[in-house]
């Protein structure tokens, strides 16, 4: 088993350019790769993966949709209202998807022991049959599914920290038992998704779980959540494999939240990651890039988690407020009749 931790990324990327005012632009990407290049951390490498292919996305989307994206390659075209695609813009999708696949080929191998997939455009809006908020492809879930159908595993974690509900993952699993995803969001928000009460339909139910939480948490809120709802919850699960759809828009400097997170806290969240994968999935996780605007806070939150996942000691938490602990009640009630707490 190989101990280093892998950067998964590829400048071209950088193609999908939407309006000079978008939000979701190149110079993200390339805040993150200057910063983790002025201070490089030990036991990390690159890796530039191959695009994804349109079998594995297919495994998450309709066909019609995917047809309609493979029709916009090489020229702009508006996808959706949020979603404005360049030249560039389809082969980056691909290659997003392709990155997350790739960064769990190489943990599940044992190529390498933790990844980071660091790509764009994001992914966890993305519906089964439509763009969304910025995202094309489903990359988490494309990756989640390629764990299950490719690489044979049983059952995933996936656990998404960005500051909007990811819509797109939950309702593409939210059917099954084998892929649980827990969400933690600022509520009210966009999408408008993400309740305590979803916890998923059918032989799902208790498989999706929901932490909406009111605007102005921080670090210590988080860690609250991540310390009583989630550890307990993933230690009956007992994934083999955690993804996390590592979006740093609670970022207390962000322009689209209104969360006080650090970039320490999310190297606590990370932290707390790291150890559940540790102790349930042979060690394995991998982490895919969503949001974050503020291009200071989302470098140094990145280098921040990079750092834990190369093996450096995470923060601690912090207190939580009245607010983050009235979050996990709410969610612990919903949740009660499918998990021990």
């Amino acid at each position: 088993m190989a101990h280093d931790t892998l950067l998964v990324c590829d400048d071209r990327m950088l193609g999908h350019e939407q309006s000079p005012r978008h939000p979701e632009s190149p110079a993200r990407l390339r805040a993150i790769r200057e910063r983790l290049s002025a201070e490089p951390i030990a036991g990390t490498r690159w890796l530039s993966a191959p695009p994804a292919t349109r079998e594995q996305v297919l495994r998450v989307h309709h066909p019609i949709y995917v047809d309609a994206v493979d029709g916009a390659r090489g020229v702009a075209f508006d996808l959706d209202p949020d979603v404005l695609l360049a030249p560039g813009s389809v082969d980056a999708a691909y290659l997003a998807a392709g990155a997350g696949i790739a960064a769990v080929e190489a943990v599940v191998g044992g190529a390498a022991r933790r990844a980071f997939a660091l790509v764009r455009p994001p992914g966890h809006h993305a519906e089964h049959s439509m763009a969304m908020g910025f995202c094309v492809f489903s990359n988490i879930a494309a990756a989640a599914e390629h764990a299950r159908v490719a690489l044979g595993l049983s059952r995933v974690l996936v656990i998404d920290w960005d500051v909007h509900h990811g819509n797109g993952t939950q309702h593409l699993f939210e059917g099954r038992r084998d892929v649980m995803v827990f969400n933690t969001h600022q509520s009210p928000h966009y999408p408008g998704t993400g309740a305590a009460g979803e916890v998923g339909t059918g032989d799902g139910r208790g498989f999706t779980v929901n932490v909406p939480l009111p605007g102005g948490l921080g670090d210590g809120d988080y860690a609250a959540v991540y310390r009583d709802l989630l550890t307990p919850i993933a230690e009956q699960f007992a994934p083999e494999l955690i993804l996390v759809s590592a979006g740093f828009d609670p970022h207390r400097d962000d322009p689209l939240g209104d969360m006080q997170v650090t970039a320490d806290g999310f190297a606590h969240l990370c932290g707390v990651v790291c150890d559940l994968a540790d102790r349930l999935a042979d060690g394995r996780v991998v982490l895919l890039l969503e949001g974050g605007y503020d291009l200071r806070g989302l470098a140094d939150s990145v280098h921040a988690c990079t750092a834990v996942l190369a093996g450096s000691t995470p923060p601690g938490g912090g207190p939580a407020s009245a607010g983050g602990e009235a979050a996990v009640r709410r969610t612990r009630a919903a949740q009660a009749p499918y998990w021990r707490f």
